[in-house]
């Protein structure tokens, strides 16, 4: 592995989590662990070789860890370390600083991708539950007027809950998207209190601001 050779905090972490492809492998096992299947297919501009080969160096840097998940799995998968999931409110900051970027890809947003903006771009102050669903992935997302968690799963007692891909839903919750447009167009789903969403809605940062 290159170095910086800085004694800086900085250069040391870059050191670790700056190469290419690093830090988006520490994004996509926020949530969870993966399978390298899993990783390849959320990640689809690596190639198999420089997936592996970042994996490895997480491994080695003790960012990430390799595990078989027990029986009836019985799988290899790859999740993040103590240390490794340290890197939250890193991935966090650096989202929020980096949805003032224009956007210059016509690629629709990630999964993983959405449920970490919803925690870096929300503003203290809703009150609510919801819960998203994503093909077979489903989250929460409780929030209180000081604070917002999301996580796998379904929520406990839902205002609202929202049926599409991650891309409708980033469209609808960040980019100023009609939710009843988007409901028309059949691109989204909205069970329950759809003034809840909008009331969400209202307390995310938009990444024009």
């Amino acid at each position: 592995m290159r170095s910086y050779q800085d004694p800086c905090g900085v250069a040391r972490a870059l050191d670790l989590v700056g190469d290419r492809w690093a830090l988006l492998v520490v994004r996509e096992l926020m949530l969870g662990p993966k399978r390298f299947t899993d990783l390849h297919r959320d990640l689809p501009g690596s190639s198999q070789n420089v997936l592996s080969q970042r994996l490895r160096e997480l491994e080695e840097a003790g960012v990430v860890r390799r595990r078989k998940l027990p029986p009836p799995a019985v799988v290899w998968v790859y999740e993040l370390t103590a240390w490794g999931l340290g890197l939250e409110p890193v991935l966090l900051h650096l989202g929020r600083w980096g949805s003032r970027a224009p956007i210059t890809t016509a690629n629709r947003l990630g999964v993983t991708s959405l449920v970490l903006a919803l925690k870096a771009m929300y503003l203290p102050g809703f009150e609510g539950s919801l819960e998203l669903r994503m093909g077979e992935e489903v989250f929460f997302v409780e929030t209180s007027r000081e604070d917002i968690a999301v996580g796998r799963g379904p929520a406990a007692r839902p205002d609202a809950v929202l049926k599409g891909e991650a891309g409708a839903l980033a469209s609808v919750l960040f980019q100023g998207a009609d939710p009843r447009e988007a409901v028309a167009a059949g691109e989204l789903e909205i069970e329950g209190d759809e003034a809840a969403v909008k009331r969400l809605i209202g307390h995310l940062a938009s990444s024009a601001t």
